[in-house]
C-alpha cells in the first residue's frame, strides 16, 4: 500500500449527520421497495396475469416468465456494477429505479391475449427482462449505498431497513391486490381491476428518484475517488475482482443460494402453494403471507441491532440451523388448514429474519470499496438468477411430478446446507471499516504469516 493510501486509511472515519443518514436509508429502502412491489404484484397476481396474458391459462408458464426476468439479472450486474464503481452509486441507482417502475407500469397496460394473441406473453417477457436487467444493478447498489453511509458500529441496524423496504414493497403489492379483490370482486378483477396495482409503480418510482437525486454519493466512495484509488477501466476492475477476490465471491454465492431459495419459496410461491395444496381461495392465499411478512417487518430492526452486538455469523447460524430443523414440521402444519398455514409461515418467516436483517451489512463488507458494487452485483445476481427466481417454478414442477407437498421444505433444507458450508469460511465483519481498498475485517499479511482477521478499525490495503 502506498504512503498516501496508508495516510488516508489512518484518518478517523467521517460519519454523516443523522438527518443525512436518515435520508440515505430512505433513498435506499424505497428503491428496494419498488423492486419488491413489482415482485409482490406479479406473485400475488399470478391468477389474473395467467387468465389475461397467457395462452391456455397455464400458471406454470406464468411462473416460468417470472423466472425469465432473473436470467438476465447477471447481465444487469455486469453492466451496472462496474459503472457503479467507476461513476458512483447514486447515478446508477437513479437509472435503475426508473427502469424498474417503468416496466411495472407498462405491465399494467398490456393488451390481453384475446386482443393481440401471442404478442401479449412476448411483451410480458420483454417487460420482465427489462425489470430483471435493472434489478441486476438495484440491489447491489442499494446495499452498497446503505452500508457505506452507515456508521461501522450500527451497520446491521441501519442495513436492516433496506430489507424493511423489501418486505414493505412486497407487502404493499400483496395488500393492493387483496384490497382490489375485496372492493372490486372476482369478475371485475379478471376483466380490468388487476391492472390498477401495477399503475401505482409510477408514482412510487418517482418518489424514489426524488429521494435519490437529493443525496450525495457515499462518503466511502467519495473518499476513494478523492484519493485517486478508484478503478478507471472495467477490464481492470474485472481482473482485480476475479484474481484477488474469488474466495469471497464463492462464499457469497453459497450464502445467496440459502437466502434466495428460502426467500422466493416462502414469500413468492406461498400464494400458489396454498391454493393448490389446501384449497385456500385467492383472498386467503394472499392474507397468510401478508400477516407473516408484517410480523417479520417488526423484528427486522431488532435483529439488525442484535447483529451489531453479537456479529453477523451467529445470526446466520441461528437462521440456517433453525430453518433446516423446522422446515418439514412447519410445512406439515401449513398443509393442515388456514390457521396452521398462518402459524407455519410466521415461524419460518421469523427464522428467516436473522438472515434477511443482516445481508445489507454482511454482503457489501465482503469486498473492498473499489470493486464492491461490481462484485456484489455480479455474484449476487448470478446466484439469484439460478436459484432464486426459479424457486417458484422448481417447487411447482417438482410437486406436480412427485405429488409431494413437502417439496418446498426439502428445497429449503438443501439450500440451507449449502449456505452453512459457505458460512464456515466467511469472515466476521461486525464493526469493521468499509473504507479504502482493503478487505473489511482482514489484517494485512506480514512476511511469512497467514492473513489475520480484525474486528474493526481502519483496514490496510492488501495490494
Amino acid at each position: 500500500m502506498t504512503d498516501a493510501a496508508a495516510a488516508e486509511s489512518a484518518k478517523p472515519p467521517q460519519e454523516v449527520d443523522q438527518k443525512t443518514l436518515r435520508r440515505a436509508v430512505g433513498a435506499s429502502a424505497i428503491g428496494n421497495a419498488t423492486e419488491w412491489f413489482d415482485y409482490g404484484l406479479y406473485a400475488y397476481g399470478t391468477t389474473y396475469i395467467t387468465a389475461n396474458l397467457i395462452p391456455g391459462e397455464n400458471a406454470l408458464i406464468t411462473l416460468g416468465i417470472f423466472a425469465v426476468s432473473f436470467l438476465i439479472r447477471p447481465l444487469g450486474g455486469l453492466v451496472w456494477g462496474p459503472l457503479g464503481d467507476r461513476l458512483g452509486r447514486k447515478q446508477i441507482l437513479a437509472i435503475t429505479i426508473l427502469m424498474m417502475s417503468g416496466a411495472t407500469l407498462c405491465l399494467g397496460l398490456l393488451p390481453t391475449f384475446e386482443t393481440i394473441g401471442y404478442a401479449a406473453p412476448l411483451l410480458l417477457i420483454l417487460l420482465r427482462l427489462i425489470q430483471g436487467f435493472s434489478t441486476g444493478g438495484e440491489y447491489g447498489g442499494a446495499a452498497t449505498f446503505m452500508a457505506e453511509y452507515s456508521p461501522d458500529k450500527k451497520r446491521g441496524f441501519f442495513g436492516s431497513f433496506l430489507e424493511f423496504g423489501t418486505l414493505g414493497g412486497f407487502s404493499l403489492g400483496a395488500l393492493m391486490m387483496l384490497l382490489a379483490q375485496l372492493i372490486l370482486g372476482h369478475d371485475a378483477m379478471m376483466a380490468w381491476g388487476w391492472r390498477i396495482p401495477f399503475l401505482v409503480a409510477a408514482p412510487l418510482g418517482l418518489v424514489g428518484l426524488y429521494l435519490r437525486s437529493r443525496m450525495e454519493d457515499t462518503p466511502v466512495f467519495q473518499e476513494l475517488e478523492e484519493s485517486g484509488q478508484k478503478e478507471q477501466q472495467a477490464s481492470t476492475l474485472f481482473a482485480d475482482m476475479i484474481r484477488g477476490y474469488w474466495r469471497p465471491i464463492l462464499q457469497l454465492f453459497g450464502l445467496v443460494i440459502a437466502l434466495n431459495v428460502v426467500n422466493y419459496t416462502l414469500l413468492t410461491y406461498t400464494p400458489t402453494y396454498l391454493q393448490g395444496e389446501i384449497g385456500l381461495d385467492e383472498n386467503g392465499a394472499l392474507l397468510v403471507p401478508i400477516i407473516g411478512q408484517l410480523a417479520m417487518m417488526i423484528f427486522l430492526p431488532f435483529a439488525g441491532m442484535i447483529s451489531d452486538r453479537v456479529g453477523r455469523k451467529p445470526m446466520w447460524w441461528a437462521s440456517l440451523i433453525g430453518l433446516f430443523l423446522l422446515a418439514i414440521p412447519m410445512y406439515m402444519l401449513i398443509g393442515t388448514n388456514a390457521v396452521g398455514a398462518v402459524i407455519g409461515f410466521a415461524v419460518l418467516g421469523l427464522l428467516y429474519v436473522p438472515q434477511l436483517a443482516t445481508i445489507s451489512a454482511t454482503f457489501p463488507a465482503m469486498f473492498p470499496t473499489h470493486i464492491r458494487y461490481a462484485a456484489l452485483a455480479i455474484s449476487y445476481n448470478v446466484a439469484t438468477s439460478i436459484f432464486g427466481g426459479t424457486a417458484p417454478y422448481v417447487n411447482e414442477a417438482l410437486i406436480g411430478a412427485t405429488g409431494n407437498g413437502l417439496i418446498p421444505a426439502f428445497y429449503m433444507m438443501a439450500a440451507c446446507a449449502v449456505g452453512a458450508v459457505a458460512l464456515i469460511f466467511v469472515i466476521e465483519t461486525r464493526g469493521a471499516s468499509l473504507r479504502g481498498r482493503g478487505v473489511p475485517g482482514v489484517i494485512s499479511r506480514p512476511a511469512g504469516r497467514r492473513p489475520g482477521r480484525s474486528a474493526g478499525g481502519p483496514v490496510p490495503d492488501l495490494g
